[in-house]
């Protein structure tokens, strides 16, 4: 298969999927921007749920980024609040208002309703096919890789005896926190 062809497929698909966002976000007085931001939150660790971490993971400017939290902040769909170790840290939550949101509309039924018609099989090799070109863009564009923390190199599996270890930070790392989305994410050297 061509480059070309793959390229226009996988366009085809995000444009698809950006347009149900659209509806969903439209419905909500929301852009595209917005739900993606929420969906982005609820996925990522505390280490990534900063605004500098949203921006890095979008590769858009700080001002888009302010103002797309300054939006959902209206809309009583996060909150933000001080880092209790580094005060000029701000980490942004998640309300139960975007929690409920977000169960509704990501993915949109359209894709579940797709990928049903998928088995089991074309599913796995679907995700690791698509996981892996992902890296493989990441790498060649030098970017950040916002990996799951478990898959990180840093990443100390019991190192309190029932909690994890960040070997970054040191910090102790609870198991819904391993299987998080993180900026400070390196890829393991095989």
């Amino acid at each position: 298969m061509k480059a070309n062809h793959l390229f226009l497929l996988l366009e085809r698909l995000g444009n698809l999927l950006r347009s149900k966002e659209r509806e969903a976000g439209g419905s909500q007085g929301l852009q595209a921007i917005h739900l993606q931001v929420l969906s982005f939150l609820s996925s990522c660790n505390k280490y990534s749920n900063t605004p500098a971490g949203i921006t890095e993971y979008f590769g858009i400017t700080k001002g888009t980024i302010s103002q797309t939290l300054n939006v959902l902040e209206k809309n009583k769909l996060i909150t933000r609040s001080a880092d209790k170790k580094d005060l000029r840290v701000v980490h942004v939550e998640l309300t139960k208002k975007a929690v409920d949101l977000l169960k509704n509309e990501i993915p949109p039924a359209v894709f579940k309703e797709a990928l049903s018609e998928l088995n089991d099989i074309e599913r796995k090799t679907l995700t690791n096919l698509l996981y892996k070109l992902l890296v493989a863009l990441q790498h060649n564009n030098n970017g950040k890789t916002f990996g799951v923390c478990k898959t990180c190199r840093h990443f100390k599996a019991n190192a309190f005896g029932r909690h994890h270890q960040c070997g970054l930070t040191n910090e102790k790392l609870f198991n819904n926190e391993a299987s998080k989305i993180c900026r400070e994410h390196e890829r393991m050297v095989s």
